[in-house]
């Protein structure tokens, strides 16, 4: 008895190997879109302190400007000083949105990576076949 024919052989270690790479492939590509969740969700984290810092202060403003409204008619002293914190907050509630628009302008496209090796994929099987 002959064992088995080698193409029958070599067709299962072709198929074995085009397995093997396909979730070799797939490995890569979860560990990069892995990468990028975790870099996402410390972009996400960045944006929620910023988003905050706005509101604090943005609050603040407020208050200074309600409080120097009530004190308008007292003491002059009260109002120079009422006014000067007022626009100590307003002015830095508006360099915080400024600097908050600027950074998310900067943020790169989420799974940009990710995208771009499929993409990559994707054109070396079109040229292939």
């Amino acid at each position: 008895m002959e064992p088995t024919p080698p193409s029958s052989a070599g067709f299962m270690g072709s198929l074995r190997a085009l397995g093997d790479g396909l979730i070799a492939s797939l490995h890569d590509r979860l560990e990069l879109f892995s990468v990028e969740l975790q870099e996402e969700k410390f972009r996400l984290i960045q944006i929620f302190i910023w988003i905050s810092a706005a509101i604090f202060t943005g609050m603040m403003a407020i208050t200074f400007a309600s409080i120097t409204l009530v004190y308008l008619f007292w003491e002059s002293a009260r109002i120079a000083v009422l006014t000067g914190l007022t626009l100590l907050y307003a002015g830095a509630l508006v360099a915080i949105i400024v600097a908050f628009r600027r950074h998310l302008a900067r943020q790169p496209r989420p799974f940009a990576a990710t995208l771009q090796e499929i993409n990559t994929d994707r054109s070396c099987i079109r040229t292939k076949s």
